[in-house]
């Protein structure tokens, strides 16, 4: 049985007024710029050591935006990433008309890792196992020689593989084995913070578990802290000690997993949760869904006011003008709602 990890009241990941727009152009060799997408807007949450933190929504809703701005994988527009209380959001500099990392920044990185969405396109084909989890360790000079070797075959069996299997290349694994050896690679540098950016989106029902569990079991003996991206609900409670709700950019509501699932206090996270199949089908058919109306608004022009009231059931003519932010409805839970109660 995995057992419960502890979690340190200092926060180790501090996100303040996190925003990230994209341009919009026109054109291939000489482009013109036509405006922007906000892809994040305004997004704030604290991390704390060994926990936990389910980042959830709708497809095109921010969440891998955020994710990859915290690793500092795309350049913030503008806000503050406090990693263990140092602002890596400012540590890029301009190079040749080009945004670069300092090598500070690159220093920071051994600490902090990713977990990709498709184990298919995140490990490269013509490259062994070996070589796949041994270049992080090259890269930053850890070990060398026969030590290396013995450190990827530490990491295999740390992930429940095989270390003969070292030799073989990605085509040879399933999609599970493929994303245990991404895992492998994320864990080689020792990181206290890993971004797990939708890890079982593209496995099995049975392989999501197997998946699932062996993060837990790592946190459990590592001390690892994960920011966990989804759009499963069921693997965000299972897996998460808090949960933030994303829509549209923002940050609609934040609380413990148990809070968010039992006492909702947005709209769109009801309907969210309400939209979750529930495995007993008398409790299941007896449910009242929530089906909200329309599309999501395109992030290009998006409405005036709360993000959400064009599709929410309960919006007054405030919530079409006025953004509601996101206040303390209780200790620990925030929700950025005008109407919003627990």
């Amino acid at each position: 049985m995995i057992q419960p990890h502890h979690i340190s009241d200092a926060p180790i990941l501090d996100v303040q007024e996190l925003t990230v727009d994209f341009p919009v152009t026109r054109g291939t060799l000489f482009q013109r710029r036509l405006g922007s997408v906000r892809a994040v807007d305004g997004v704030s949450f604290r991390v704390r050591r060994g926990e936990t933190l389910g980042v959830v929504g709708e497809s095109g809703c921010g969440k891998s935006t955020t994710g990859l701005a915290i690793l500092q994988l795309i350049k913030p527009t503008s806000g503050r990433v406090l990693f263990r209380g140092q602002d890596i959001a400012q540590q890029w500099q301009r190079r040749w008309g080009r945004w670069t990392w300092s090598p500070h920044l690159r220093d920071l990185r051994r600490q902090m890792q990713v977990i990709f969405q498709d184990p298919y396109s995140s490990l490269n084909p013509r490259m062994t196992v070996e070589a796949i989890i041994r270049e992080p360790l090259q890269a930053f000079d850890v070990v060398r020689g026969t030590a290396l070797r013995r450190r990827v075959q530490e990491l295999m069996k740390l992930v429940g593989m095989d270390p003969r299997y070292i030799r073989r290349y990605p085509h040879e694994f399933s999609g599970g084995q493929r994303q245990r050896i991404g895992i492998a690679r994320a864990l080689a540098l020792e990181p206290e913070l890993i971004v797990a950016d939708e890890p079982i989106s593209a496995l099995d029902v049975s392989i999501q578990a197997q998946i699932l569990n062996l993060m837990k079991r790592l946190q459990s003996e590592l001390g690892l802290t994960y920011v966990f991206i989804a759009h499963d609900l069921a693997a965000i409670r299972y897996i998460s000690d808090r949960v933030a709700v994303m829509y549209l950019g923002h940050i609609v509501e934040i609380a413990d997993s148990h809070r968010i699932y039992t006492s909702a206090a947005h709209p769109y996270t009801q309907a969210l949760i309400s939209a979750a199949p529930i495995p007993d089908p008398v409790v299941e058919r007896k449910r009242n869904r929530i089906v909200l109306p329309g599309d999501v608004p395109s992030p290009v022009n998006p409405p005036a006011g709360c993000p959400f009231h064009t599709r929410c059931p309960i919006a007054e003519d405030r919530c079409r003008s006025e953004i509601p932010p996101l206040v303390p409805l209780s200790p620990g839970h925030h929700a950025a709602c005008h109407l919003a109660s627990t």
